[in-house]
C-alpha cells in the first residue's frame, strides 16, 4: 500500500499520529471512519497523487496506530474538536497553511468541525456518508435505533469493550482480503484486536453523544456555517437516502455552499469504488 508514500509518526502535541503522505501539489486532507485506519483510503491516494495532488492519510488519535489520549470524564479527549486540532496541527507541521479536506463516517465530523473551527485553513469540505451529530439524534425514531443501536450501547461504560473483544472478527465482521486488499485488511484487524484501540474507538462515540453535540447545537444558536464550498458523498447502498430523503438538504442547512453527489458503493465506498471517489474529490478540490 501506499508505495511512494512516507510513513512516519508526527507530534501534534498531545498526542503523535501515525501519518502517510505523498504528492506533490495542492493538499488534501483524507479522514478515515470508524473501524477503519488510513489505510482504508489505499486505493483512492494514489488515484488524486496521479492527478495531482498531495495527500495526507492519518491515523485519527485513538485509531490504528496514532496516539491514545488520557481518558477524561466528559470523554472530550476525543471529541471531535481535539480530533481536528490534530488534523490541524499535523497539517500545518507537513507545510500546509491551507487545503481541501474529506471525512468518511466519523471522519466527516471532525471535517465539519475542522472547517467550522479554522475556517482559514479549510479551503474545501468533502463529507462522506453521514450527516452533523446533532442532526441525527434529533431525526433519531425507532428505525433510527434499531439500526444504529451500536451509537446508544458504544456510549455505555465498560460493557461495550468486553463485547467487542470477546470475539472483534465476529463483532466487526470483515469483506475479507479480496475486497479490502490484504495489508489494509491485516491493519484492520490489527486496530481492532488492540484493547486500547478498541476503547479509544469507544470514546469516539461517548464524546459524540455529549460533547459533540453539545458543541454541534453552540454552532446552531450561534449560527455558524462553512463559508467554503463543500460537497456531500453518500453511497448508494448504504441508508442515507433510507434515513433522510435528500441527506444533501440537511448538509445545506450547515454550509453556505453545498451539492452532493452519489456514489455506486456500500459504505465503505474509498474501498469499494476508489475511482468514483478519486473523481470526485480530484474535480471538487481541484
Amino acid at each position: 500500500m501506499f508505495e511512494g508514500f512516507v510513513d512516519e509518526m508526527v507530534d501534534v502535541g498531545e498526542v503523535a499520529l501515525r501519518v502517510r503522505h505523498g504528492g506533490d501539489g495542492p493538499p488534501v486532507l483524507l479522514i478515515h471512519g470508524h473501524p477503519r485506519t488510513g489505510s482504508t483510503w489505499h486505493r483512492v491516494a494514489p488515484r488524486l497523487v496521479e492527478r495531482g495532488f498531495t495527500v495526507v492519510c492519518p491515523d485519527m488519535r485513538g485509531y490504528g496506530r496514532s496516539g491514545k489520549a488520557p481518558i477524561l470524564p466528559d470523554h472530550s479527549q476525543q471529541s471531535k474538536r481535539a480530533v481536528a486540532g490534530d488534523m490541524l496541527a499535523l497539517m500545518r507541521a507537513l507545510g500546509h497553511t491551507g487545503f481541501a479536506v474529506a471525512g468518511h463516517d466519523r471522519g466527516c465530523y471532525v471535517a465539519l468541525r475542522l472547517a467550522l473551527g479554522h475556517p482559514e485553513a479549510v479551503r474545501r469540505l468533502v463529507v462522506m456518508d453521514g450527516v452533523p451529530i446533532s442532526e441525527a439524534l434529533a431525526r433519531c425514531d425507532a428505525r433510527f435505533a434499531h439500526d444504529w443501536y451500536h451509537w446508544f450501547f458504544f456510549a455505555q461504560p465498560g460493557k461495550p469493550e468486553r463485547a467487542i473483544l470477546a470475539d472483534p472478527d465476529a463483532w466487526y465482521g470483515t469483506a475479507g482480503p479480496a475486497r479490502m486488499g490484504g495489508a489494509n485488511h491485516a491493519e484492520f484487524r490489527a486496530a481492532i484486536h488492540d484493547p486500547e484501540t478498541v476503547r479509544a474507538m469507544l470514546e469516539d462515540y461517548r464524546a459524540g453523544l455529549g460533547v459533540d453535540r453539545d458543541h454541534e447545537e453552540a454552532d446552531r444558536r450561534a449560527g455558524r456555517l462553512v463559508d467554503c464550498p463543500a460537497l456531500f458523498l453518500w453511497s448508494t447502498r448504504d441508508d442515507m437516502e433510507d434515513l433522510y430523503g435528500d441527506p444533501t438538504a440537511i448538509w445545506r442547512s450547515w454550509a453556505r455552499d453545498v451539492h452532493g453527489v452519489p456514489i455506486e458503493s456500500g459504505h465503505h465506498m474509498a474501498e469499494e469504488n476508489p475511482a468514483a471517489v478519486a473523481a470526485a474529490l480530484a474535480s471538487f478540490a481541484a
